[in-house]
């Protein structure tokens, strides 16, 4: 028998030798062939995996096999090995099995409930547990509770997806056909208040995302083994979470540029650039990294920095600041230090609003991506690299207790409406419009200004 020194002490973790096969360094699990890997997924009456191996597991198994593959896998080797299709078997001779097993999906399912919108996952977690309570009767109300928690969340997120339909359809026939009487500083005055809604629809966008989202992302790709790559359209990987997370960023920035662009006189656009600044400020200092650097994008769009007359007229200190804490140089140094300093300060907060971090999440995603692109998923010996999943695994439980904050500040539905709907210019929309508000200086932008005059004519 073999002995996992990385189990918690609460629970007694013995394997059989049929896994001795996997390879160790210092207790730390390294590598592998992957069915030695479900194997150390499977409870038994004297064996629970470690957590923290079920989340990396789990997380990074669905670039070789889709998620309904595992679930079938590992149920059939518990059917197996407990043999509990046997009418002998019982709750005495199974021991610890079925707490075990209802623990384990109960992880599954709470960690990862986006896979159980499958229904092959779904009819296997439910087969399951309906064996485990033929066998262990008071297991009822546990595989209850493990079913209330899973359904409410897939409910949540139905009714997620719902809301974000209905706003993109709002957005949708709110088009822009004069310039609006309205700005951001008549509908939200103060930049704290205004730093205070776009955390709340960040944290909102941000709990919804899965955590295997990040390994869909690039798995979709390529990375994802051959022998999987036969797929049905109930197996394409979805990332759908992410993809609304990095719209919103989008939406954001262009919603910065347009409202500093609807205004022809240039004392109004200073006023808008001025109060975006002070918001980004505040953002950063609530930990909202996301919105900040959304802005500062906004800020820095090619219609927005050529209208030098208005930035003349800007306070240039602020807004060097705060360049200088999102200057992309030396891979984002500053925000990292900033990012950090936020970690700290959430560790040991004693109030919920210090508890906020929110990470610029396109340099989030660009990490995990480098992450995954530097390391191999199979060794030359074609055993499973387990150590770059342990590393993924790491930076994305980090994510998952960001994701987990409820913002604390007071809702203003107005204000939370016109950033979600207002229309926002697209890209030569923008163009045009920063063309009226400072006309062309050199023979560039005419041209410019011609072809875009063109496009619109055509």
């Amino acid at each position: 028998m073999a002995v996992y020194n990385g189990c918690h002490a609460d629970v007694v973790c013995i394997k059989d030798d049929n896994i001795a096969n996997l390879v160790y360094e210092d207790g730390v699990l390294l590598s592998g062939p992957l069915d030695s890997f479900i194997q150390h997924l499977v409870p038994t009456a004297h064996y629970y995996p470690d957590r923290s191996y079920i989340f990396a597991f789990l997380l990074s198994s669905r670039l070789f096999l889709l998620p309904h593959q595992l679930m079938h896998q590992v149920c059939q080797t518990c059917i197996m090995q407990q043999n509990l299709t046997s009418e002998r078997v019982s709750a005495d001779s199974l021991g610890k099995f079925g707490p075990h097993m209802i623990r384990l999906l109960g992880e599954w399912s709470d960690n990862f409930p986006y896979d159980f919108r499958d229904e092959r996952m779904l009819k296997c977690l439910k087969d399951m547990t309906q064996l485990i309570v033929n066998i262990y009767p008071d297991l009822r109300r546990d595989v209850s509770i493990l079913m209330h928690n899973l359904f409410s969340k897939l409910a949540s997120l139905h009714k997620y997806e719902d809301l974000l339909s209905r706003i993109n359809a709002e957005v949708t026939h709110r088009l822009i056909n004069i310039m609006p009487s309205t700005d951001i500083c008549d509908v939200c005055s103060t930049a704290l208040i205004l730093a205070q809604q776009l955390t709340h629809i960040e944290l909102e966008r941000l709990s919804m995302i899965g955590p295997e989202e990040f390994v869909q992302a690039f798995a979709k790709e390529k990375n994802v083994d051959s022998a999987s790559a036969q797929t049905t359209s109930a197996d394409v990987w979805k990332t759908n979470n992410i993809d609304s997370y990095i719209q919103w960023f989008n939406r954001l920035s262009y919603l910065v540029a347009t409202e500093i662009c609807m205004h022809l006189k240039k004392r109004n656009r200073v006023r808008v650039i001025d109060y975006f600044v002070d918001v980004a400020k505040e953002c950063i200092n609530i930990g909202n990294f996301n919105s900040a650097m959304a802005i500062i994008v906004g800020l820095n769009m090619s219609g927005i920095q050529r209208l030098k007359k208005t930035w003349f007229k800007v306070n240039k200190e602020k807004f060097e600041i705060l360049e200088h804490q999102t200057n992309p140089s030396n891979n984002f140094s500053s925000y990292r230090s900033s990012l950090k300093a936020a970690l700290w300060r959430s560790e040991g907060a004693s109030v919920d609003h210090e508890r906020i971090v929110v990470p610029f999440f396109s340099l989030l995603v660009k990490d995990i991506y480098y992450l995954n692109e530097g390391c191999v998923n199979r060794l030359p010996n074609g055993h499973v690299n387990f150590e770059k999943f342990w590393q993924l695994a790491k930076q994305i439980t980090e994510f998952m207790s960001w994701k987990q904050i409820e913002c604390p500040f007071e809702r203003h539905p107005p204000v939370l409406n016109y950033l979600l709907t207002n229309p926002v210019f697209n890209e030569n929309s923008l163009a045009l419009a920063s063309f009226e508000c400072e006309p062309p200086e050199n023979s560039f932008e005419k041209q410019h200004l011609k072809q875009l005059k063109d496009e619109v004519g055509s």
